[in-house]
């Protein structure tokens, strides 16, 4: 099991790069989310097809992928426009807020009452954005980017949810689900650069080369998205989803680390924003603690429980 948890935090940690990496390349968000979803796809269609996987799944289902490959495409197109107007702790701290979309989120498709925790949660992460809002004036556009972003991202793994509990393959709906993202994004691209119109991003990115650009792409396609999501996907068979989720909420707290390293002053923040973040980050983890407690409380109140 220890292999299986290392295993697992060297993914959440892989993950963490992912918004080192949308600084450090030059690109548009645009661009970054078409390049990676293609080769993503690309990378996954080889891993499925080393291992002798099938590939077609039912016609009905394939618009539904390509549909929800769309939310995550706006998902990741968000979360790097907010990169490229504010900074790595902004972002991710402000994409954390995805536990109160999720809990708008879930009641709706799996038809279930809002639970009275989830409710003080959800207000108490808007009171850490307001106070991160407040504090960041200079980076108020970031935060509303990444949480719309946030919002995205709750909606896509919740239908993702869904579609797992129908018992259809994790790797094949990811693989329709990157086609889709990136056909998407590149209408979305080529619809922009015909009109004219353009994201915002800062005045001053981070300079790079051509070639550092691809370089870190490749590792942002293949090595964060590709490699990461199967490994993760393997890990989940044999380890609990609080372990899983706890381990993932780390995400944001490994990226501000990396980020401080990585950019140094550019990183640091107010103290209002800290305070802000620390209250959004233990309420992720509270909550994950509280469901894993009831989830217990559940099983001991089952009349199959022993």
């Amino acid at each position: 099991m220890f292999k299986e948890h290392l295993k697992l935090h060297i993914i959440v940690f892989i993950w963490g790069f992912t918004g080192i990496l949308g600084t450090l390349i030059t690109w548009s968000a645009l661009e970054i989310v078409e390049f990676r979803m293609w080769v993503a796809a690309l990378a996954l269609l080889i891993f499925l097809a080393y291992k002798r996987k099938k590939i077609w799944v039912r016609k009905k289902l394939i618009l539904t992928y390509f549909l929800i490959g769309s939310v995550v495409a706006i998902h990741w197109i968000l979360f790097f426009a907010a990169l490229k107007v504010s900074t790595v702790s902004v972002t991710l701290t402000t994409l954390s807020s995805a536990t109160l979309f999720t809990a708008i989120f879930e009641p709706i498709f799996f038809k279930r009452r809002l639970k009275s925790h989830e409710i003080i949660m959800g207000v108490a992460i808007i009171i850490g954005l307001f106070i991160i809002f407040g504090f960041e004036p200079g980076y108020r556009l970031g935060v509303i980017l990444a949480l719309f972003s946030a919002a995205c991202a709750s909606l896509f793994t919740t239908l993702n949810g869904v579609l797992i509990n129908r018992k259809q393959s994790s790797i094949s709906i990811t693989f329709y689900e990157m086609i889709g993202g990136a056909v998407f994004t590149t209408i979305l691209l080529q619809s922009f650069n015909w009109f004219r119109f353009s994201l915002p991003e800062n005045e001053a990115p981070i300079s790079g080369t051509i070639w550092a650009d691809i370089f870190y792409l490749l590792i942002l396609s293949v090595l964060c998205t590709a490699i990461a999501f199967v490994v993760s996907v393997e890990v989940m068979k044999n380890l609990s989803p609080f372990t899983v989720s706890v381990s993932i909420n780390m995400e944001p707290i490994y990226s501000i680390l990396l980020a401080l390293v990585f950019f140094g002053e550019r990183e640091f923040m107010s103290t209002g924003f800290y305070v802000g973040a620390i209250l959004i980050l233990s309420v992720i983890f509270l909550n994950a603690w509280i469901k894993k407690s009831l989830k217990r409380s559940e099983m001991k109140s089952s009349p199959l429980s022993v």
